[in-house]
């Protein structure tokens, strides 16, 4: 029956993936096309007032970049699942985007078995990627390779009191110690653990589990 079919939405800045897509989809008993769109804003407003169950989304957009996009069309209309459908193949932006509500994630070079499959898992309520995003996300980053740092007594005292918030000041005045030295610790720790700022430096920390 028609009304059984999923209502499916391409957003991507080439018309002719758009084409593409709709003909590799046409023949999907239990999918409808029910438009193509090149931009970010064009389907938000579509949105608006019609539904669509599920968007087949491109991160590169001309106007929205399609990891924003995810998060806003999720955030408006909770109900509607999203599989992004990219050339991308950077680990932090696949991991980006399924926090930002996505339910899977593949590869253009997917196969029209491997998109099946994701949306029959992100029907189910799953996440699914493509064979090679698995590969891609299941590599160990560059901090877990490198093992971790080994850090003294007082530079772990120090780490905490960092990820708590608190100024190299207010540091000093705890620990009796004067301001530059504990600026010197947060330089060691910043270079330890081979990072650029205080916000990388505790997100490094938690996922080396030194937090």
């Amino acid at each position: 029956m028609q009304t059984d079919k999923l209502a499916v939405a391409i957003v991507d800045d080439h018309p002719i993936v758009i084409e593409g897509l709709k003909m590799l989809l046409q023949n999907e008993e239990n999918l409808q096309v029910i438009g193509g769109f090149c931009d970010g804003e064009s389907i938000l407003a579509y949105l608006r007032l019609n539904k669509a169950d599920l968007i087949l989304l491109d991160i590169t957009l001309p106007d929205i970049n399609g990891m924003d996009l995810c998060r806003m069309i999720k955030d408006e209309f909770r109900s509607t699942m999203i599989l992004i459908l990219s050339n991308h193949t950077e680990r932090s932006i696949i991991m980006q985007t399924i926090q930002n509500g996505a339910s899977g994630y593949l590869l253009k070079n997917s196969s029209i078995d491997e998109l099946r499959n994701c949306i029959t898992e992100a029907v189910n309520g799953n996440i699914c990627f493509s064979k090679e995003v698995v590969e891609i996300i299941s590599r160990p980053t560059k901090n877990q390779l490198q093992g971790r740092p080994q850090l003294t007594r007082r530079e772990k005292q120090i780490l905490a009191l960092i990820a708590e918030g608190k100024t190299s000041q207010a540091i000093a005045g705890e620990l009796f110690l004067s301001p530059l030295t504990i600026d010197t610790h947060r330089k060691n720790l910043i270079q330890k653990f081979e990072v650029k700022n205080v916000a990388e430096l505790i997100r490094a920390a938690h996922q080396q589990y030194l937090l």
